[in-house]
């Protein structure tokens, strides 16, 4: 069964700055995200969003411990100041010390890699405002975008010249690799007991 999540609502918020939207979203029940005054406001996720995002974590946090990057979940704010943008990746890692933005209330400035959960409401918001503004981050090493209802993973990732590779990942026994990290799993093990939609002419058990 396909559960449906409800599309991102956006909102334009005339006049609104990026100080004035940090003060702001300090008051709200839910989480905005904001680009050069336009605010969206994020939308409750699936169960199939929430079990890949608790195998990602799950499986890269131990792998970490003692080493020199950390992985948070989808409360961490981070800045692209280039675009006066603000977002809450599904996942993040941070490698060296966590840079905060003075200005702007707990809000990451430094982020090595960021991770977005596809959804049919999300998609075309997260691969195209969000991925976009995402590569103008100085730090950032890799952006990875992992569908939720079919097995898709695209990575992008900054070479020389400031130029991005991009890989996609479809079957189950590939490798799903983080160079950045040098942490690898299969795609299998990310879906682990993901529902996916089924092949076409094929009945799709969720993956186990």
């Amino acid at each position: 069964m396909e559960v449906n999540e409800p599309a991102v609502k956006y909102t334009t918020v005339k006049g609104m700055n990026p100080l004035e939207y940090i003060e702001w979203e300090t008051t709200q029940p839910y989480k905005n995200e904001y680009i050069a005054g336009n605010v969206y406001a994020m939308a409750g996720a699936s169960i199939s969003h929430n079990t890949i995002q608790s195998n990602l974590i799950g499986s890269i946090h131990p792998f970490l411990k003692g080493k020199k990057c950390n992985i948070y979940g989808s409360d961490l704010r981070v800045l692209v100041k280039s675009k006066e943008a603000f977002f809450y990746p599904d996942a993040t890692i941070v490698c060296g010390e966590i840079e905060l933005a003075e200005e702007f209330k707990e809000t990451v400035k430094n982020p090595s890699v960021v991770f977005e959960i596809l959804s049919p409401s999300t998609e075309h918001y997260d691969m195209g405002k969000k991925f976009f503004n995402y590569m103008q981050i100085d730090s950032l090493k890799e952006t990875i975008a992992i569908d939720s209802r079919e097995l898709n993973i695209k990575i992008g990732r900054r070479k020389e010249n400031n130029l991005w590779a991009f890989e996609e990942l479809t079957q189950p026994d590939q490798l799903f690799t983080i160079e950045t990290i040098q942490f690898s799993m299969t795609v299998q093990d990310l879906y682990n007991q993901v529902k996916l939609l089924p092949t076409p002419g094929e009945n799709q058990p969720s993956n186990s």
